[in-house]
């Protein structure tokens, strides 16, 4: 009987034809991460780990690294995949409770960049087949994995990017299950390191060991092929009291991409704060309200969002990208978020600080989250008249159920 892993290797390398709808939002999604790889490479993040490893970059490395210079595909899938992640403007896919791209972008790219031959064909299978295999490994761990403090980027991205990377070095089913396989036992990352620089190295980290992965599959090297199921594996260990395994995977004809999509980022902050924005904004267009005609503002989210937004009163631009009153007093003012928001002086803005201690959010309760694959998040805004606005949302703008314009 095959085992979870071999079934989604057998299904990615199996599929070669894509419909010309998800190819288009593959090629999309890997535009856009590029464009966040661009804008980030100026930050602290990515080019303290080019510091770190200045010694293994020159101008004769095999792969292009954003921030200059060539390097290994290890390396320049570390930096890269860093510079993706660190202003939190990539997409999101709830599948895989994941920023699926951040990590399989980099990593595809390391190997692309080194290698003239592949095509942007190969690349868009690639990483499609990348996408199905995070999307797979999700289903059976989540949401259980990511609301115990695990962050998906880093360990269910690492795993199916294996996955990816190794179908586009042209591996055979039993390799890229073995890259897989690999993968998971590099696979980690706690939320807890949200609001650092570590959460975007966390990207980076998965995408340099998705092309380590594939790389030593290609070499023979062999792990378990049950290591996703099996008792001391990645389910018993990281998946939770609730989380279900894969006895019901299904992967279908019609592609993930197509089905559940992902969701592009309007805002570059932590997704946690993105439906409750949105549903502010919403209620801020329908009735012209001001944010210093509003007396309070009760936000009501799920439990891993409470988690992750974990600075009220934050002291850096990190910490910024986590705090749900400061992104919510910043898109009440403006009416929008944008990268300028997320500097050192930007965040002190009094203008912004005085209307902060306005904003509250609580959790759903336990009981209330079971058994559910996605609950809405709530905003009620009082205004000093006394009226009391009300708006929940499902799912974020840019998501397929409500999705964004080509301009």
């Amino acid at each position: 009987m095959a085992t979870v892993l071999e079934k989604i290797a057998t299904h990615v390398v199996s599929r070669r034809q894509f419909s010309e709808h998800a190819a288009t939002l593959a090629q999309q999604a890997i535009v856009d991460t590029i464009g966040c790889m661009i804008a980030g490479v100026t930050d602290p993040a990515p080019r303290s780990v080019a510091a770190a490893f200045s010694k293994d970059i020159g101008s004769n490395g095999a792969s292009a690294l954003l921030t200059g210079g060539r390097a290994s595909p290890s390396v320049a899938a570390l930096v890269n995949g860093t510079a993706a992640h660190c202003l939190d403007f990539d997409d999101n896919f709830h599948p895989a409770r994941a920023h699926a791209s951040a990590v399989l972008v980099p990593a595809l790219l390391a190997i692309a960049s080194a290698d003239s031959a592949i095509s942007g064909t190969q690349l868009i299978r690639a990483y499609l087949a990348g996408l199905e295999a995070q999307a797979a490994v999700g289903s059976g761990v989540n949401p259980s994995h990511y609301n115990k403090g695990w962050h998906g980027t880093s360990t269910v991205g690492c795993i199916g990017a294996a996955a990816g990377v190794a179908v586009l070095l042209g591996l055979d089913d039993p390799s890229v299950a073995q890259a897989m396989s690999i993968a998971v036992s590099l696979a980690s990352g706690p939320k807890g390191q949200f609001g650092t620089s570590v959460k975007p190295l966390h990207a980076g980290i998965a995408a340099r060991n998705a092309v380590e992965a594939a790389c030593l599959a290609r070499a023979g090297m062999t792990g378990r092929l049950d290591i996703l199921e099996r008792g001391q594996g990645f389910l018993d260990l990281f998946g939770g009291a609730e989380a279900t395994g894969w006895d019901a995977l299904c992967l279908n004809e019609t592609h993930i991409i197509e089905t559940r999509g992902l969701v592009t980022k309007l805002h570059p902050c932590c997704a946690s704060t993105h439906r409750i924005i949105d549903a502010a904004l919403d209620l801020q267009k329908e009735h012209g309200f001001s944010l210093d005609e509003v007396q309070r503002i009760e936000t009501k989210v799920g439990r891993s969002a409470v988690d992750n937004l974990a600075y009220p009163d934050p002291a850096d631009e990190m910490q910024a990208r986590f705090s749900m009153p400061y992104c919510l007093a910043v898109a009440l003012s403006q009416g929008r978020l944008s990268l300028a928001d997320f500097t050192l002086e930007a965040i002190f803005r009094p203008d912004i600080r005085r209307h902060m201690p306005k904003v509250t959010m609580c959790a759903y309760s336990a009981e209330k989250e079971r058994g559910v694959d996605r609950i809405a998040h709530q905003v009620t805004i009082t205004l000093v008249d006394g009226r009391a606005l009300w708006r929940e949302r499902l799912h974020a703008r840019g998501s397929l159920e409500d999705p964004i314009a080509e301009a």
